[in-house]
Order: C-alpha cells, then structure tokens, then sequence
C-alpha cells in the first residue's frame, strides 16, 4: 500500500493499482505487524467486497478518498461491527454507520476494521483494555497513547491511510506525539458525533490521525458539516488550508509555565521547536498559562467527570466488574458530583475562558507540547493514575475552551522517543491551524510515523493573512511598482500574491484625477463581465482602517469574489460612477490596459507617460 492518501488516489486515477489491491495489502500488512492489540475487529471479505463494489460506476476523480483503507476507534459504529468501548460485555453490533463513517464512505474510503481504546474512552494512555495494550509503532516500550491507542498506532505503523478517533481531553493528540504522526482535534460541533457512544458528550469530538497534515484534513473536509442527527453538531466554516501565513503570531507558554516535570530532553526539544517555528517567520509572543491550567483541571477534578457517569452508569450499576478497576474509579466518581458544583464550575470556567480569550488577542495560535514527558508500559502500569493524569496538562483544557487543535511531529529525542507539539486556537480556525502545522511538520525533516518514508514536498498553498492582519485586493495604482505602492509598504503592508476575480466583473478607467485610478464593479453572471487581474495584499488592521477610511469616492471596499471561489475585501466602484467611465475589462486589469497605452504611444511617437 501506498503511504499517503494522495499517492493511493494517484494509483488509483492512473490505473496503477485499483481500490481492491490496495485493501488487500492493507490486510496483508495488518497481518505481517502481528499485533493483535491494534484491532478489536475487522470487517469480514463479503462486507470488504460490498464496500469495493459501491464504488464501481463512481467517478474516482469526483470521490476524495476513492478507495483509500481507514480504521475506526471501537466507540464509533461501523455497521455490521460491534461496537465494543473495550469493555465486551458491553458489545453491540451497529445497525447503522456513525454519520462521520456514513460520509468518509460517500467520499470512496474503505473501512477495514475496529481499533482498540482505553476502556469507555477514558484515559490518555492506551494500556486500559482487555483486548490488551497496541504496541508503540516507534519505541516499543514506550505506552502508545490514549483513548485512541489503535488509531494512533494502526496509521504510524502504516496499516492504514488514515484513522478516526475521540477527543474529549487530548485521546486525539497524545496517540499522535507517541507515535510521530498527526492528530486533529476538530472544533467541537464540526463533525457530527451521532453513532459515537459518549465520554463526556458537551465535550466529545471525532478526531482523524493521518500521516501528514494533508492527509488528515483530506479525511475531516470528508466528514465536516452539521448533522440533524446530532443536536451537539453547529455550522462552523471549515475552508482550505493555505500557505504559510504572513508574520503570524504565535502565543508559547513563557518560560516559568512550561511544564516538564523534570524531563530535560522534553524541555530541550520544545525549546527547538519554538526556535523552528520563528525560523519560519513566525513572531513569539510568551504568555502566562494560568487560565489554561486552571481550566485542565477542572476536567477531571470538576463535576464534568459527572458526565461519564451519565453516560454509561446505568450498565457500570447493573455490571461493575466489567470495567477496568482505574476505568471504574473515575467514572463512578461522577455519582458524588452536585448541581450545585456544577454550576459553580461552569461559572469559573466562563470567566476562565474570557482571561484565556484576552491572552490570546491578535495571536493566530498557541503551542503548546503535545504532551509534557513519555512513559514507558512498566511506569505506567506501576501509577495508573498519575501518570496519566499527567499526560493530560496541555490537553484537558481544550474542548473547555472551545478550541480546536492540531497535534504535531517535532522530532526524535536521543533516547529514540519522538516528541510533538499541539497548535490550538478558537473555533472554526482548524484550516488556519493546518496551514501552520503542515508547514512546521514539513521543516522537521522526519519520517512519517514508523514507516520509514520521507515526509513528502510541502503542497504549494495559497498564502493567508496573519492574525491581526486583513487581506486586500488591488486593482490599479496600489499594485506592485506602481505610483501608490509605497503607501502600501509605509504602512506595513506585505504581498500574498496575484490573483484574479471571477468572471463577473468588469473594470473601467476613471476620469482623471491626481493618480490615474482604475474601478471595479460587479456585474450579473452572464453579462459580459471578465476575470480581472489583480493582487492580494495584508495589512496590519490600524493601517487598513486607515487605509479605508482615506478611500476616495466613488471607490469604496466589497466583498470580492475570486476565480479559486476564495472571497476577499478590495476596492470596488459605485455603479453610478460606470456611466461616465470607459469600460476596460478586456485588457484583463489595470497593468494590460497601461500596457495597451504605452504601445500607442510609441505607434503614435508620443514620450512615455510619466
């Protein structure tokens, strides 16, 4: 099998491979790892078969994971399968399929089996289940990561392309820094949660573990989008992850708040890591993680571990010796929880997530370490509690804050264990999170997950805004070299990049004035307009209200719509002003009609315009 899901759609647009070879390595792999901890079930040959055959007569460049194998954390249903939670008395088989596995299976991807967990998704380290602990796919002593120990493992030992987890206190994001691959923790709401058996269910999302960034956000567009369903799912833009943005700003806990608990190969590396993402062009901003903490541990420590209990009390009540001892301990600990601690806690979290909100204000991230040390099986098998617990300091805190997160690769220690950071940030910004995260993994010059193989060439993306920066379209004597550029640069402007409009613009000279100034309107689909040339620049948000607000009439700023489908602010015309203008849209922009102009006049042997 192929490593990434581009290259498994390239085999099979070409013809080099078809979807049924390519699961048929997938199952021989699975075989060869030998490791029965990984998968608590696989889909059987006459189900694999009905999942190849729905794609026949499909249209593979139409499908974005045709006929790409991905494994599915056994809380989530997969019709057919059980539905275990790593506790088998508890064992359902699903008559349905999660909406999140119903829409990776619309888009062509093939479902192959069931990974294993930390019992009823509890716990971050992946050694809490009868079907035993998957092995770590880079340092075998080392724990695999929890809740989502199979996932994680099942694609950093490349048995599958891509796999779905849960993310209720970091499940999606430990598995990911333990074995060298990529962990997205979506915004909570982005992807529907109906068919997945509840931790904490306000708290509960669908993550995806992929080799790269590319992969991994191939597989959430799949699944985004809301769901009737599931009354917890909410209309969040999702987007496209562009290049790397323009000077983002990227919060790092200050020096005295990071959190290492004596592990100086860890401390040494996330230092690196802040050091690789400056060398980028990112600009550090250190802030205290006081409310980040704080929040974390109301997870466990607060009434929110009251959720777990109302989720699956009913059967811990009827069958208490089904559950793993530590699983059992924290969840029937939600039985002592009060409304009134409730309540108290929601407040303090509310105030904690506006302190977290201010912290963060004009920063287009946070890292922070995925996690703050690594354990071996013995270590944490010998403090269950603690050690775990432990692992969770930069992850409890986010679904409490509304954040999305995407876990990292950043390298290798010298005593082989791999090590990673988290990049978060508010709801509805996964896109943006992605386009930092891919081009950081990219810098790391490492191996995806355990197999071996090379990270492959960063796409080229399209460059965004930074955080407190706005993106601009140009038109006329702003672009680049021309009269008012340096008004653009004085203010602290930077290019992203050309573009052009849609075709359903047109663009006129207007009348003369102190610079000669072209305008654009928008005209009805159909009505002759054209794609108009132009360029998109950022600037910082106190000169671009500046900028705004020294705008001449009859211009004045709209939404513009681009040929990508992209929309951006920039500079439009005043549909009265078209009447007495000439119309100049087919010289494609501004520079083809100054172009157009300088030719007549050398006809004509009149001097160049000054």
């Amino acid at each position: 099998m192929s490593a990434t899901i581009a290259e498994i759609l390239h085999a099979h647009r070409s013809g080099r491979s078809t979807p049924a070879r390519t699961v048929a390595a997938c199952l021989e792999r699975i075989e060869r790892h030998a490791d029965p901890s990984v998968f608590t079930a696989l889909v059987g040959p006459e189900a694999l078969a009905e999942q190849l055959a729905a794609l026949e007569g499909r249209d593979p460049a139409q499908l974005p994971l045709y006929g790409v194998p991905f494994a599915v954390k056994d809380n989530i249903d997969v019709a057919g399968l059980p539905t275990s939670c790593a506790c088998p008395d508890f064992a359902y088989v699903a008559a349905r399929d999660a909406t999140a596995v119903a829409r990776l299976k619309r888009a062509g991807a093939i479902v192959i089996g069931k990974t294993n967990l930390d019992q009823f998704a509890t716990g971050l380290n992946g050694t809490r289940s009868p079907y035993g602990t998957p092995r770590n796919a880079v340092r075998a002593d080392l724990i695999p990561g929890g809740s989502s120990s199979g996932s994680g493992v099942a694609v950093a030992a490349g048995l599958v392309a891509f796999a779905l987890g849960t993310d209720t206190a970091g499940s999606g994001r430990i598995p990911a820094g333990l074995n060298n691959i990529v962990g997205i923790k979506p915004s909570l709401g982005l992807v529907s949660t109906a068919g997945l058996v509840p931790a904490c269910r306000t708290l509960d999302c669908i993550s995806v573990f992929g080799l790269t960034v590319e992969d991994a956000f191939t597989a959430l567009r799949a699944m985004a989008g809301p769901d009737e369903a599931d009354p917890f799912s909410r209309p969040l833009p999702l987007g496209a992850p562009g290049a790397f943005p323009t000077a983002p700003r990227i919060a790092v806990p200050r020096p005295e708040d990071r959190l290492f608990l004596g592990d100086r190969q860890a401390e040494a590396a996330f230092t690196q890591a802040v050091a690789r993402l400056a060398s980028l062009g990112a600009r550090i901003v250190e802030i205290a993680m006081e409310p980040f903490y704080e929040t974390a541990k109301l997870l466990y420590e607060g009434p929110w571990v009251a959720e777990r209990y109302a989720a699956v009390g009913p059967f811990l009540e009827s069958k208490p010796d089904s559950f793993n001892e530590v699983v059992r301990s924290i969840i029937e600990e939600g039985r002592r929880r009060t409304a009134v601690e409730a309540f108290r806690a929601h407040y303090r979290r509310v105030e904690l997530a506006a302190r977290a909100r201010a912290s963060l204000e004009g920063c287009d991230a946070l890292m922070v370490p995925t996690m703050p040390t690594v354990y071996t099986v013995e270590e944490m098998l010998a403090e269950p509690v603690r050690l775990n617990s432990n692992l969770g300091i930069y992850t409890n805190f986010v679904n409490l804050l509304d954040m999305c997160g995407i876990a990292a690769p950043s390298g290798m220690r010298p005593d082989g264990a791999p090590v990673g950071i988290t990049l978060l940030a508010g709801a509805g910004r996964d896109a943006q999170l992605a386009a930092i995260a891919a081009a950081f993994h990219a810098a790391s010059d490492l191996p995806m997950g355990a197999t071996g193989l090379p990270l492959p060439a960063l796409p080229q993306a399209v460059p965004q805004a930074g955080a407190g920066y706005h993106a601009l379209a140009l038109f006329g004597a702003h672009l680049s070299g021309l009269p008012l550029n340096g008004e653009l640069l004085a203010a602290g402007g930077v290019f992203l990049r050309p573009a052009r409009t849609s075709a359903d613009y047109r663009l006129y000279a207007l009348p003369e004035g102190r610079v000669r100034r072209p305008g654009l309107l928008r005209v009805e689909p159909g009505s002759g307009g054209g794609a108009i040339e132009c360029e998109i620049w950022a600037l910082p948000a106190e000169a671009f209200a500046r900028f705004v607000d020294a705008i001449p009439a009859p211009l004045g700023i709209a939404t513009i719509q681009l040929e990508d489908g992209s929309r951006v602010k920039g500079f439009a015309l005043e549909a009265v002003a078209a009447r007495d203008a000439r119309d100049i849209t087919g010289f494609g922009g501004w520079r083809g009609f100054l172009a157009d102009e300088q030719r007549q006049r050398q006809i004509a042997g009149i001097p160049a315009a000054e």
